[in-house]
């Protein structure tokens, strides 16, 4: 018992005499690593900004954000009494090692294809990149889920970046039967993607014969819009399509298949040619193919 009270003692002296000195530290220490981190993000969304395509911002803010903590926990140690020398010294020596190992192991560690912000696929799922951890990353979907999916699965899988470039191409594919005005559909195909202002003018708006289907022709076109309107874009364009063409009297293909009936070919007769019953009760060949 007379322990236990020699060291409460030993403690309220203790406190007494570096309290005020502990107090401030910790205050500095909290501070400090609160700004450091604030300092951290908006450093990371400026050089984002303005250096979209580096590859090098996370590394230099990382080793700037290691410096700013060295220096918080520097600034804490010498208010509570630590040599500023000697601390100098030892920190510095430590944000030399930790600047270091970023540098030269950076190549070494694997990275994601994609920040915050984007939209992706991984690990066959769609969303918006929210959130990036150690383990894993989480992604909103347009339907208003959230998903976290372990990073190494989506390592592992083929992940596909919609924001990796600044814009992107939409295609616009119709079927026109083979009795229109083939050039007269791509001109108007042509004119509904360079009147949209979204459409991009280099490169600039192509129209082409994709395929000479069975029961139609194929004409696709292509332009290039910026991401951030590309899905918007699709939709406007793909309803200006659609009634442009019937304004201007072009008609669309439809499957369909055309029958051809000989009642001259061998073995047929009248009933057996109009698919009619005959009157003898037998069943011709082709209704048994459409029972």
């Amino acid at each position: 018992m007379n322990n236990e009270l020699n060291r409460l003692e030993r403690i309220g002296e203790t406190l007494s005499q570096h309290g005020t000195e502990m107090a401030l530290a910790l205050g500095i220490l909290i501070l400090g690593l609160l700004v450091a981190r604030w300092i951290d993000k908006g450093l990371r969304i400026l050089l984002h900004r303005l250096l979209p395509a580096s590859k090098n911002v996370t590394a230099i803010c990382n080793a700037v954000y290691i410096i700013m903590v060295i220096m918080v926990v520097m600034v804490a140690a010498v208010q509570y009494g630590a040599n500023p020398a000697n601390m100098l010294k030892l920190l510095t020596i430590l944000a030399l090692v930790g600047v270091g190992l970023i540098i030269f192991l950076r190549p070494f560690i694997p990275a994601m294809p994609f920040k915050a912000g984007n939209m992706v696929r991984a690990a066959n799922l769609l969303g918006k990149v929210e959130a990036v951890t150690f383990l894993n990353t989480r992604l909103r979907t347009v339907d208003g889920k959230t998903l976290f999916i372990p990073n190494r699965k989506i390592l592992d899988d083929v992940v596909i970046n919609y924001h990796f470039y600044g814009s992107r191409r939409i295609k616009i594919d119709v079927n026109i039967r083979y009795d229109q005005d083939l050039l007269h559909a791509k001109q108007t195909l042509e004119a509904v993607m360079v009147e949209d202002p979204r459409v991009k003018t280099k490169p600039a708006p192509v129209v082409y014969v994709l395929n000479l289907a069975s029961n139609c022709v194929e004409i696709g076109g292509r332009c290039w819009v910026d991401k951030k309107s590309f899905w918007v874009a699709r939709c406007d364009l793909m309803e200006k399509t659609k009634l442009r063409f019937d304004h201007e009297g072009i008609r669309f293909a439809f499957p369909q298949l055309d029958l051809h009936l000989d009642p001259d070919e061998k073995g047929g007769n009248a009933a057996g040619a109009t698919g009619l019953p005959d009157p003898h009760g037998r069943c011709d060949p082709l209704d048994e193919e459409f029972i």
